[in-house]
């Protein structure tokens, strides 16, 4: 029996991200994508977002300059490039040109952050209306993944998102407050739109009345709002 494929296109990216599924590669060179539908889906509460005093230091004395979209194509090849600590990555060639189509059409956007010019640090993922899909991050100094990721929940408050997924929780989430809830393959059901209803906050707010549609308010600066 020979297997049907078919080609995944951006559009069916977000068909699938709103079904509650993302993809991944096994392998850097590997040449096919699996889609995951976790038991248990990890989840960021913004208004429980945590910093511990030292990293809110680090974040407040500006060590690195921050933006946003201003470099996706890097930002998504830092995610994917290996390291100390990490012999190989889940983002193939195919994954770096679907994501950076959802980029061009404005349902991917990745915070940067730079020391003297050169890029350190940043974070990538797809936004639906007013659920962000964390997908992976990246560090060359110290602090650099973290402090793009205060600035990225910095921004979700601000535009007044409801929800941050973060796929799975990890030691690394776990200390800023990431948590799990069933996922659709435990029994949860878990929608882009139901994980977003989830987390209690007021996709209303912001004057959408469908939580799936795509959302261009991501901007703002870490100052403007107080971590706890």
């Amino acid at each position: 029996m020979s297997r049907r494929s078919f080609e995944v296109t951006p559009e069916l990216m977000l068909r699938a991200y709103r079904a509650g599924l993302f993809p991944m590669a096994e392998t850097r060179d590997g040449d096919r994508l699996y889609w995951l539908d976790p038991e248990q889906r990890g989840i960021l509460p913004l208004d429980f977002f945590h910093l511990s005093r030292r990293l809110l230091r680090t974040v407040l004395a500006e060590p690195y300059e921050v933006t946003s979209d201003t470099d996706f194509t890097a930002v998504i090849a830092g995610c994917a490039a290996t390291g100390p600590g990490r012999d190989d990555t889940w983002i193939n060639a195919d994954i770096e040109r679907l994501f950076t189509g959802l980029h061009r059409m404005g349902h991917a956007h990745s915070i940067e952050c730079r020391q003297d010019g050169a890029l350190v640090g940043g974070l990538y993922g797809v936004v639906i209306g007013g659920a962000f899909f964390g997908e992976s991050m990246f560090s060359r100094a110290r602090d650099a993944s973290k402090v793009a990721l205060a600035h990225l929940v910095a921004r979700l408050r601000l535009g007044g998102f409801r929800l941050l997924d973060t796929q799975f929780v990890t030691a690394h989430l776990a200390q800023f407050g990431a948590t799990e809830l069933p996922g659709a393959a435990g029994g949860g059901g878990r929608s882009a739109c139901t994980l977003a209803a989830a987390t209690g906050a007021a996709v209303a707010a912001r004057g959408i009345s469908d939580p799936c549609r795509p959302s261009r308010q991501f901007s703002g600066t870490v100052r403007q709002w107080a971590f706890r």
